[in-house]
């Protein structure tokens, strides 16, 4: 019995129950993953003449070698066991969520003195988390809000040893102190987080009523300045309060989907609408689609968007129905704890809407696969949400230590601003301080040359600083930057080999971006640039070592003359196979008498 036998007579046997379905190549690897209400209806049916011509469940037959089965109680188990294995084995043969920005949310930590972050991926590590915001830039305002009203910070401080000052923080009013003893107790630390709770839960009443109670509180103490601020904080709570009654009463919440399709190219962009407003557009693209089929398609997109968050909305557009609407629907609706319903508009302005959607999903396409070059601000904004940064920078710094067994150490500095390479403002540094091959502390020293010159002269920091590496150098940078009392400065790392981008206080949460993502290609450009320049200085100053060495001797030949020479030619031998005219035009007749002189009797092994 050959294998497509052996998974027939398999297939034959499983139960008529509902259930998730395996089928596994050669190696042990999951190819695909599927869920049926009938578990033998289903698979059996990859087996008929007419599946096994299409080419997708042709070759996905023809590569598989065993199949497994897990039954369930019912199809709502199916449906969300079939999306956390897909998550979890990424099957080749499955549709797969790429290049998704996920929805942000804003994280309070379970530390003693916990802070607020932006984050885009839910841990279960203690935390509580709230959310998701649309658009992404809301959860980054309601930080701000919380830094400025309610001074929790979002800092990368460590809070388990005491510092002996604060950060710029705190000086501005953005935060309590906690890293500074005496500048903050536990009890009204832990007074403002529970503050931030009630405010991040939407329990603005509660929160306006414990803010009242002390705002009268500390007017009876004659404390006036403090219940003028907390007096303050109340009206805008008030303010916040008011402006969700009015959205809460406008409507309900709506996502509509659409796509362009040249296959295997892909590209889908979703609106969220809030209230009768598109609030936020998010692309997705795929580059592997060879049988694109739109129903399969849109069915698996829509699982793996929706079952594993938890927000989902009222109301979902998409441009073609498919199988398991009613199942999706079911499923989606108990997590919501109200009604989901799934459409395809066949006119009017719910149609319109979803054309308006469509046309948006052609221009993703043309930029992402056409390589259309985006203006700065796209790039800006697109480097910002991907890296969860709280501003779209407009100044990126990359550094890159070059040298060879830890000899000749030198780094680079290059910058990109406003959408192009700023060559002015390269920077050479040749490392001083550091014995031996120590990349870590030689980016230590060139991180605290560069920004101590930086507060020296009071020039502004850029919007991000790149080092060119993995983590090693990424902490080696925030450990210099912290020496010198800066906090809370956008910093990041490309790893060569992997392109993978850690960004400081996010290192859990690495970030792997498709090879068309054009925030990849702006990290690369401006990491490779920063590679040229290091190397090219180094090649410099280790050419100019041997220049140095080799000719220091000759009579008559000092150190400006040896600097023209390596200016003009860059190396010994390219020096040495000069025309004896050529050397007079740089170093002078008598100098290139007595070079000549020195290589006739010294020639080359």
């Amino acid at each position: 019995m050959n294998v497509r036998e052996q998974l027939r007579e398999k297939a034959s046997q499983a139960p008529l129950l509902p259930g998730v379905y395996l089928y596994k190549d050669a190696g042990g690897a999951v190819i695909y993953v599927g869920k049926a209400g009938n578990l033998r209806a289903r698979v059996r049916s990859y087996f008929s003449d007419e599946r096994l011509a299409d080419a997708k469940t042709g070759t996905l037959i023809s590569e598989a070698v065993s199949l497994d089965y897990i039954v369930v109680d019912n199809e709502k188990e199916a449906l969300a066991l079939e999306n956390e294995l897909i998550k979890r084995y990424k099957p080749r043969f499955n549709i797969l969520l790429r290049d998704d920005k996920t929805y942000p949310y804003i994280k309070l930590t379970n530390e003693a003195f916990p802070r607020v972050y932006v984050t885009r991926r839910l841990k279960k590590d203690g935390a509580s988390y709230f959310g998701p915001y649309f658009p992404g830039s809301l959860a980054h305002r309601l930080v701000h809000f919380i830094h400025r009203h309610f001074k929790i910070p979002s800092c990368n401080v460590d809070l388990t040893r005491r510092h002996s000052h604060p950060c710029l923080e705190y000086h501005i009013h953005r935060c309590l102190g906690p890293c500074v003893e005496g500048l903050t107790t536990p009890e009204v630390y832990a007074a403002a987080v529970r503050n931030v709770r009630l405010f991040l839960e939407g329990r603005l009443k509660d929160l306006a009523g414990d803010l009242r109670g002390k705002m009268e509180a500390a007017s009876a103490l004659t404390r006036f300045e403090e219940a003028a601020a907390l007096r303050d904080l109340l009206a805008t709570v008030e303010e916040v309060e008011e402006k969700q009654k009015i959205a809460a009463a406008e409507g309900d919440d709506v996502d509509i989907y659409a796509y362009y399709a040249e296959p295997p190219l892909v590209a889908v962009n979703l609106f969220h609408l809030r209230n009768g407003r598109i609030v936020e557009r998010r692309e997705f693209f795929w580059e592997d689609q060879i049988d694109f089929d739109p129903p399969e398609f849109f069915d698996s997109l829509l699982k793996q968007v929706y079952v594993g968050q938890p927000f989902v909305p009222g109301i979902i557009h998409v441009p073609v129905d498919f199988e398991d609407r009613p199942a999706l629907e079911a499923f989606l609706a108990d997590k919501r704890g109200r009604k989901v319903e799934i459409h395809t508009p066949q006119r009017g302005q719910k149609k319109a809407m979803l054309a308006l959607v469509e046309t948006n999903a052609r221009h993703s396409f043309e930029q992402r696969f056409r390589v259309l070059k985006p203006t700065s601000k796209a790039i800006r904004e697109a480097l910002r949400e991907a890296l969860n940064l709280e501003q779209a920078p407009s100044r990126i710094e990359c550094f890159d230590i070059s040298h060879i067994q830890g000899t000749d150490k030198v780094a680079s500095m290059v910058v990109w601003e406003d959408g192009r390479m700023k060559k002015s403002d390269y920077r050479k540094f040749i490392i001083q301080t550091v014995e031996g091959n120590d990349d870590f502390a030689s980016m230590r020293e060139v991180i605290t040359r560069r920004y101590s010159r930086l507060q020296r002269e009071e020039r502004a920091m850029p919007g991000l600083v790149l080092v060119d590496g993995g983590l090693g150098q990424l902490h080696a940078a925030a450990g210099a930057l912290e020496a010198l009392g800066i906090l809370n400065q956008p910093l990041a790392s490309i790893a060569k080999r992997e392109e993978i981008i850690y960004v400081f206080g996010q290192e859990d949460e690495p970030i792997r971006l498709d090879r068309f993502s054009p925030v990849l290609h702006l990290v690369q450009t401006v990491r490779d640039e920063a590679h040229r320049f290091a190397v090219t200085f180094h090649r410099g100053r280790r050419e100019a070592g041997r220049l140095t060495s080799e000719f220091q001797a000759v009579p008559g030949i000092g150190e400006k003359t040896i600097a023209r020479l390596l200016r003009e030619f860059g190396s010994p031998e390219r020096v040495r196979a000069a025309a004896p005219e050529e050397l007079a035009r740089v170093a002078g007749k008598a100098a290139a008498r007595r070079l000549n002189e020195y290589f006739a009797r010294t020639p080359v092994a």
